[in-house]
């Protein structure tokens, strides 16, 4: 049985990712400093799985700490790195915080995977890499533009980070997956995105003022040039997105990838605006949502939906569920937490 590592593993893709990973009869380690995430994830999972991974609280910033782990747990076979901080809004206004967050705990893990005997790494990268792409849908060939934000700019310094470590170490395989923007929960409705405060991305922020936790959303920028002014995403149901990190890990086990650094688009292939998506949640809640336009929020590019052909093709991969099906299953998740 393969021992993977999971950072960032009690997170919104993380925990699903682990899920799918002990499905497939991996032994799973964890990483979460649970800076935004709570241990009670580990009870999902176990319910889920009928799987307990194994849990260690480590805040991956101190070096020593990575060292210490990885002297413990030096039969790991790979890595599937989600830790960092991942709000675009955010990362506008402090962005220290996420070159601190997510640049240097990127090298000591690197530097970890490369003292094992098998140094395979799968990093959490995203579709902010291209900034705004010229042409739709996004092509792994498109160019990587100046980034709109500290964050799409951690994840495309991170990417090269890789890439260099890569061409001077022949025995670390690397996959970078660009996702587009997760959404959704496991179906059984056991674990989800659990935002600390108030939610950072769209769909969260959504369930919460449909629920009655938020007075109203907020819909930033309704200039756009796009069918109805608001801005187009490619949403992903995180269950897919986290079947994608198991058969690309697979893909490094079996040593079956074209060259030591790989990248993936991980998307639906389909843009969805904002307006699209509280369309999507009023017809699976039955309930009216309010919102409110708002100015544009700076860092927010126009649009961005994937081309997912290469994944398709060379990974075997096809997201298999709609906007509705995510939709839906957030709805599930948020009435379940919220006791309705």
């Amino acid at each position: 049985m393969k021992k993977i590592l999971v950072t960032g593993g009690l997170g919104f893709i993380g925990s699903h990712t682990v899920v799918e990973l002990q499905n497939e009869g991996f032994e799973v380690v964890i990483i979460d400093d649970l800076s935004n995430s709570s241990k009670t994830v580990l009870d999902g999972i176990f319910d889920i799985t009928n799987k307990q991974p194994i849990f260690e609280k480590l805040d991956l910033k101190e070096k020593s700490s990575v060292e210490k782990f990885f002297k413990k747990h030096n039969s790991i076979s790979g890595v599937i790195h989600f830790a960092a901080s991942k709000a675009v809004g955010e990362s506008v206004e402090n962005p220290l915080l996420y070159y601190e967050n997510n640049l240097n705990t990127l090298i000591y893990m690197l530097k970890g995977v490369l003292g094992l005997q098998e140094s395979n790494f799968i990093f959490s990268s995203s579709c902010t890499v291209y900034g705004q792409a010229d042409v739709m849908p996004i092509t792994e060939n498109a160019p990587v533009k100046p980034a709109e934000s500290p964050y799409g700019n951690t994840k495309q310094i991170g990417e090269e980070i890789i890439a260099d470590t890569c061409k001077v170490n022949q025995n670390l395989n690397a996959i970078a997956l660009r996702y587009f923007n997760p959404i959704g929960a496991h179906p059984s409705g056991k674990i989800g995105e659990l935002p600390i405060g108030i939610p950072r991305n769209l769909v969260p922020y959504i369930t919460q003022t449909g629920v009655g936790l938020r007075d109203c959303l907020s819909v930033f920028g309704n200039d756009y040039p796009t069918p109805d002014g608001t801005c187009i995403r490619d949403y992903i149901h995180v269950v897919d997105l986290a079947k994608a990190h198991v058969i690309a890990l697979q893909r490094l086990l079996d040593d079956k990838n074209d060259s030591n650094f790989e990248t993936f688009n991980i998307g639906t292939g389909v843009g969805s605006s904002v307006i699209e998506v509280i369309n999507a949640f009023e017809n699976v809640s039955n309930q009216s949502l309010n919102y409110r336009f708002a100015p544009r929020r700076e860092g927010d590019i126009i649009s961005a939906y994937a081309n997912i052909t290469k994944a398709n093709k060379i990974l075997g991969w096809k997201a298999k569920s709609s906007l509705d099906d995510a939709i839906r299953s957030a709805w599930k998740w948020e009435q379940k937490i919220r006791n309705l």
